[in-house]
């Protein structure tokens, strides 16, 4: 029984906000993780009782290979795709938070990092050698959905400017606030 990997800690607490109660909606959980074994494969496992309405959650990731080095915040994972969340719904994580942009400073470049970590994470579908995201990296309804959208938006050209538009605006608006 295997387990989709949550390469760190950051990529299983964007999986877990981004999978809501299915009884009441709530995103809010006071998540516990523990390292478990299942059939003797060792899993991560996120549990917490919904404030909502009560209800057990539990998640169960597989564990990484090996240690994926965390550099700065947000770290969601190593060179590797993600295995929990598919390339539309990275793009459409980037989406939301490129929309929510603060005001402070400190908080803006908090919300633009993750925005342009999000965009580095669609790029990790792109095969070497090829110029956007393959078809089979979209296996939930969200990222098709998005996917069938934009297509465009899934080319390798148009990652990469994004992804350098978030850095050089979190440097300007970081820049800004130093004054």
């Amino acid at each position: 029984m295997a387990f989709a990997v949550a390469r760190t800690w950051d990529e299983a607490q964007l999986y877990l906000e981004l999978h809501p109660c299915p009884d009441c909606g709530s995103v809010d959980a006071p998540w516990e993780q523990a390292l478990i074994q299942i059939r003797g494969e060792p899993a991560s496992s996120y549990a917490a009782t919904c404030p909502g309405c009560s209800a057990e959650r539990e998640y169960l990731f597989g564990v990484p290979a090996r240690e994926t080095p965390v550099r700065g915040w947000p770290t969601f994972g190593g060179p590797e795709p993600s295995e929990l969340l598919d390339a539309g719904q990275w793009l459409d994580v980037a989406d939301t938070a490129a929309a929510a942009v603060p005001t402070d400073p400190v908080e803006a470049g908090r919300v633009l990092a993750i925005a342009q970590a999000a965009v580095v994470e669609v790029i990790k579908f792109v095969p070497a050698g090829a110029d956007a995201v393959p078809d089979d990296e979209f296996w939930t309804p969200e990222g098709r959905a998005l996917r069938a959208a934009e297509p465009g938006r899934f080319r390798l050209d148009r990652l990469l400017v994004t992804r350098d538009s978030y850095a050089e605006l979190s440097r300007e608006i970081s820049e800004t606030g130093a004054r």
